[in-house]
């Protein structure tokens, strides 16, 4: 059984006495597991670290300007946020699989959220691609860009932009997908196919 912990790196950043940058990054580390795991755990601590350092340098400069900007304008003083969330959807070892979704505010009606995902197959240290998955089907990207346009008319086409069938096949990138049990997750980015309302658009692809 592979053991995981979420583990969080988390602070807020005061300019002039103001709390203006939040940040809370939640990323997985392997605690106990059968197979090697270096590779999974370096590369997600890599990556929050990085996070974390965009947010106390980027993030934080722009927010020290935008708060001066605001103060001799007498607009009200924004608090910008990075949130990083973690969503384990698979394990059966050797497999493992999640997504993790990534808000950044900085300012406007509201923030945005991009996706991304790990396919790992722990035993051999590598994430995983569409092609291990559907190494016996060569016309694998055809059935599933029908059966994700299927599903949209199912789901309702005032959910998506009215040009979401060309859309799809602009915008489908064979690396955003996660398994779940029995079933093989894909997703778009928003404002891909859909309006920032219907958020971030999945569709479940039995296996």
């Amino acid at each position: 059984m592979i053991q995981l912990k979420k583990k969080i790196l988390k602070n807020e950043l005061t300019y002039k006495g103001k709390v203006i940058v939040k940040y809370e990054i939640e990323y997985p580390q392997i605690i106990s597991n059968c197979y090697a795991t270096k590779a999974f755990n370096h590369l997600n601590l890599t990556k929050a670290l990085e996070l974390e350092k965009y947010a106390q340098e980027t993030l934080f400069s722009e927010s020290k300007t935008q708060y001066d900007y605001n103060s001799q304008n007498g607009f009200p003083i924004m608090v910008y946020e990075l949130v990083l969330h973690t969503e384990i959807t698979y394990q059966q070892p050797p497999i493992l699989s999640l997504y993790q979704d990534q808000y950044t505010f900085t300012g406007g009606a509201h923030g945005s959220t991009i996706r991304t995902s790990q396919n790992w197959n722990l035993a051999c240290q590598q994430q995983f691609t569409l092609d291990t998955i559907y190494a016996h089907k060569p016309n694998y990207l055809l059935s599933i860009l029908k059966q994700i346009n299927q599903q949209i008319q199912e789901k309702g086409a005032d959910l998506f932009f009215d040009n979401s069938c060309s859309l799809v096949l602009e915008t489908f990138q064979p690396n955003q997908f996660y398994l779940i049990p029995h079933a093989i997750v894909f997703y778009f980015q928003q404002y891909d196919i859909a309006p920032y309302s219907t958020g971030i658009p999945t569709f479940e692809i039995a296996l």
